[in-house]
């Protein structure tokens, strides 16, 4: 049968005396908190058998931090992986008792959003919000920064010069990379079409001028559509991708800026053959995996939200319980692209 492991293995397996081990279990004395990690890993590794309360020790005399999230869409399984991964980041934070708050939004209505941010007060030690670019949204974020509730905006920047820092993808580079990807794929010159959610995406707005850019210097022989506006939504999309596909019949590449990406996907199946026209979209979800499988999808640009969460808690936490330390304006994350062959 095997021996039970004891302190004097948690103390030779991390390298200190078996009198911090105890003060660690028992909480007697103050322990630095490098050292009383180290006494958790070790007893982690070892499989000791009271770990959990190695780690309740650990973590009860950590500074709390409450991180408050406004998000979009509760059903959709992007941002159903966003709060997991948001969830998940604040918990297990280095250094800090991390809880969440996560609120989603009905709608993507300024007004709502703002409400939402300003009723965490309170709650929250800090909040990070996916909202539009507008005047209600800037008003809440200096409502809550004179309380001293830092705001981050996530993947759209908004209230800039106002809000903490912007962590997402560098839209503008997001834009032309779709371009590329289209103009490599498209079997022939002709028309394309770009959507945005939004005149108020600011992220959007970046990424259509970086789509427009990139075509206007390198491909001039496409011609690019007036810009569709879609609202984010599924049936929205599916009927201007109908509309859009019978008045201009030599489309031969779509973005998808924004959400709604589903009813591109949808109209594509039902009036052209996989690959005949290239369609380009944002993140990975199931629907825009199983295109990519099948043909109707080109490419994926992809958000990492595990970085992005993990980026955003260290940023939080300089600013909650450092007391305003430097943080960058905007954080850009690189873009995880997908082809049909890396699903």
């Amino acid at each position: 049968m095997a021996r039970r492991p004891t302190i004097q293995d948690i103390a030779r397996e991390a390298g200190v005396s078996v009198a911090t081990v105890d003060r660690v279990l028992n909480g007697r004395l103050k322990v630095r908190e490098e050292t009383a990690r180290k006494v958790s890993d070790a007893a982690h590794r070892i499989g000791y058998h009271a770990t959990n309360l190695i780690e309740q020790r650990l973590r009860a005399d950590l500074p709390e931090l409450r991180m408050g999230f406004v998000l979009q869409k509760e059903r959709q399984a992007f941002y159903q992986t966003l709060a997991a991964e948001a969830d998940n980041a604040v918990r297990t934070a280095p250094g800090i008792r991390g809880r969440a708050v996560i609120d989603f939004a009905t709608s993507q209505s300024p007004a709502e959003v703002a409400q939402m941010m300003l009723s965490m007060r309170g709650r929250v030690d800090a909040i990070a919000a996916t909202a539009v670019n507008h005047h209600q949204t800037t008003e809440a974020v200096l409502q809550l920064k004179a309380d001293g509730i830092p705001v981050f905006a996530l993947f759209n920047d908004f209230a800039q010069g106002e809000r903490i820092s912007y962590i997402g993808l560098n839209n503008l580079k997001v834009g032309r990379i779709a371009a590329w990807m289209i103009a490599t794929a498209a079997h022939k010159t002709g028309k394309i079409a770009i959507f945005v959610g939004g005149h108020r995406w600011h992220g959007h707005e970046l990424r259509e001028t970086g789509f427009r850019s990139y075509f206007r210097e390198a491909k001039p022989q496409f011609q690019v559509l007036d810009t569709l506006v879609n609202l984010e939504t599924r049936q929205l999309t599916y009927e201007a991708t109908l509309d859009l596909l019978a008045r201009h019949p030599d489309v031969v590449g779509i973005y998808l800026a924004g959400g709604g990406m589903e009813g591109a996907i949808q109209a594509l199946r039902e009036v052209r053959l996989a690959g005949q026209v290239a369609l380009v979209v944002n993140e990975l979800t199931p629907e825009s995996r199983s295109a990519l499988s099948d043909g109707f999808v080109t490419m994926v640009i992809s958000t990492p939200l595990r970085q992005l969460c993990t980026d955003l808690v260290k940023l939080a936490k300089v600013q909650v319980n450092e007391q305003g330390g430097p943080v960058p304006s905007q954080q850009f994350l690189e873009p995880v692209l997908y082809l049909p062959e890396s699903v």
